[in-house]
């Protein structure tokens, strides 16, 4: 049976209600509004978006499918609190990925994102230079998002996202030295340098170099597993 224009129009403006409900979770999430192991209280979040409880119901399935959630029956939803191990699993999965997009980037070369990627080197060197830890970061994620944006299909960066995100809060903490900053930015200029030579093995080796970095700056501002 077909839905009604009425019923057509409900379904989308609650569809829509979603989503809007769902990017404003994700961004308490990820910017420390929501603390990781924190209950999310699907009245309370409701009362505070001025919602009903079923969009913020779909929105917090919607992160729990994401990783960014985790729901424990008969208890409730939950922001997910990631294992130190979980986090060095996550990293070993971006360096593959990154790694191979770097390498059909070098191969392909496209003018745009190098001269995109070098402004944004530049921007992360400045950033450093001035100790701005939090320029930095957001400048990281976008030099990691135009790699993938000019080097990957659709899925890929779906997949690269949902995996940075569920990192942000540790690779954050990685960030904040200025000696941490400087080293992570030297690997994305050697990411740059192997592009502009269009040497996809080197490409390869410095995506890859890149992110085990990351892992080690972060095993090195966290316990030891176990």
């Amino acid at each position: 049976m077909t839905a009604e224009p009425a019923d057509r129009l409900q379904l989308l403006r609650t569809a829509s209600l979603t989503s809007v409900v769902r990017e404003e979770l994700e961004r308490m999430i990820l910017d420390g509004r929501a603390a990781a192991g924190s209950r999310l209280n699907e009245q309370a979040l409701a009362a505070r978006l001025g919602v009903s409880r079923g969009p913020v119901r779909e929105a917090i399935r919607g992160l729990e499918h994401q990783g960014l959630v985790i729901t424990v029956v008969n208890q409730g939803s939950y922001v997910r609190k990631l294992s130190a191990e979980e986090a060095l699993e996550l990293y070993d999965l971006r360096a593959l990925l990154t790694g191979e997009v770097c390498a059909t980037l070098a191969t392909t070369r496209p003018a745009a994102a190098e001269a995109r990627l070098a402004a944004l080197v530049a921007a992360m060197e400045a950033a450093a230079a001035q100790d701005d830890a939090p320029g930095y970061y957001a400048l990281n994620i976008e030099f990691h998002a135009a790699l993938f944006e000019h080097g990957a299909g659709a899925r890929a960066q779906r997949i690269h996202a949902d995996l940075g995100k569920e990192l942000t809060l540790f690779r954050r903490r990685a960030l904040v030295q200025p000696e941490k900053m400087r080293e992570s930015n030297a690997e994305h200029a050697a990411i740059l340098a192997a592009l502009r030579a269009g040497d996809a093995a080197a490409a390869r080796l410095a995506g890859e170099a890149h992110i085990r970095g990351g892992k080690r700056r972060f095993g090195a501002t966290s316990a030891p597993p176990g």
